[in-house]
């Protein structure tokens, strides 16, 4: 029997790095993770990669064929393939990450960022199948999205189109991470949530459990376990991200006009508390002609493999007309 083709998806972050052989349908047949080292050049992370892949692909050798991997990194351009100042890796400016890849594989490689893979994921094996007009919102440590319209992922001009968390919901509100002030991501990530019940403890009198938490122990998860016991700071908390994520969404509505919104992440974990502000707020400021259309959808992309199964994603969909391939057993 022929051997089956899979390909590679790989996810760089700022501790650590995931990677998976992933069939055409999306089943992960192996997956690993091993530590960034993000203080290490790239083209150390790209060679310890392809060598726990040999170890852990090998019982495959002879009945699978590697023939291409993608990469989703922070700051990644699809368009070139380099990494621009990636924040959490000490890469130097600008890092040729598809060359060192396809310098070590020897196949067809695909870069991108995680929000862009996540939204390929969602349309070939998740929430997004059947559609062709949709938005991934990735809500974490940051707030990243993908832009899908017409079935094709929105890179723009340069490669980096579809910042919606680095839109403005406040010029003179909380400083960002990425120098600006007020972005969608100083509210609508996990850091703005703890933020914000922050915000509430110091406006408000009344007994939180929030209170016996210093400043470290303010997690996102802390205040979510906080609200399902009914805290009702950490319940305004989600409110009130929900609201401003709503209403940052109903301008992104206005510009690309979804068929749904998809919601992929950490924080996305929170459910209801966060999903039910956020499609009220969204409802209230949208333009009429596009209310009760627009669905805000949790991710049905495989927990915990999401963004490997996203990025293997976008390299069979780069690779419809078939490249090059290799064995496992090769070196």
């Amino acid at each position: 029997m022929a051997p089956s083709p899979v390909v590679l998806g790989i996810d760089i972050g700022g501790t650590t790095t995931s990677f998976a052989v992933v069939d055409r349908d999306g089943h992960c047949l192996a997956r690993e993770t091993l530590d960034t080292r993000g203080e290490e050049p790239a083209s150390c992370l790209v060679s310890r990669i392809h060598g726990r892949f040999r170890e852990v692909c090998s019982p495959f050798s002879g009945t699978c064929i590697l023939t291409g991997l993608c990469v989703g990194a922070p700051n990644a351009n699809y368009y070139t393939g380099y990494v621009q100042n990636p924040p959490n890796l000490k890469w130097g400016a600008t890092v040729d990450l598809a060359g060192l890849f396809r310098d070590r594989f020897a196949l067809p490689v695909s870069v991108t960022n995680d929000a862009n893979a996540a939204a390929m994921g969602e349309m070939e094996f998740g929430a997004a199948r059947g559609m062709r007009h949709f938005l991934v919102i990735t809500l974490g440590t940051g707030v990243g999205s993908g832009v899908v319209v017409n079935g094709e992922l929105v890179y723009g001009a340069d490669g980096f189109a579809g910042e919606i968390g680095h839109t403005v919901v406040d010029p003179a509100g909380r400083h960002c991470a990425c120098g600006k002030r007020g972005c969608l991501e100083a509210y609508a990530s996990a850091p703005g949530l703890c933020r914000t019940a922050m915000t509430l403890l110091a406006e408000r009198l009344e007994e939180s459990e929030l209170r016996r938490l210093s400043g470290t122990d303010m997690t996102a998860r802390a205040v979510f376990d906080a609200a399902q016991r009914g805290d009702a700071i950490a319940v305004d908390a989600f409110r009130e991200t929900g609201r401003i994520l709503g209403m940052k969404l109903a301008d992104a509505v206005a510009v690309t006009r979804p068929e749904a919104i998809i919601l992929f992440g950490g924080l996305a974990a929170a459910g209801e508390l966060l999903f039910e502000p956020t499609r009220i707020s969204l409802d209230e400021h949208l333009l009429t002609v596009y209310r009760g259309k627009v669905r805000i959808l949790p991710s049905g992309l495989p927990e915990g493999s999401a963004a490997v199964v996203g990025a293997a994603a976008l390299i069979w969909r780069d690779m419809e007309t078939a490249g090059r391939s290799r064995d496992f057993s090769t070196p």
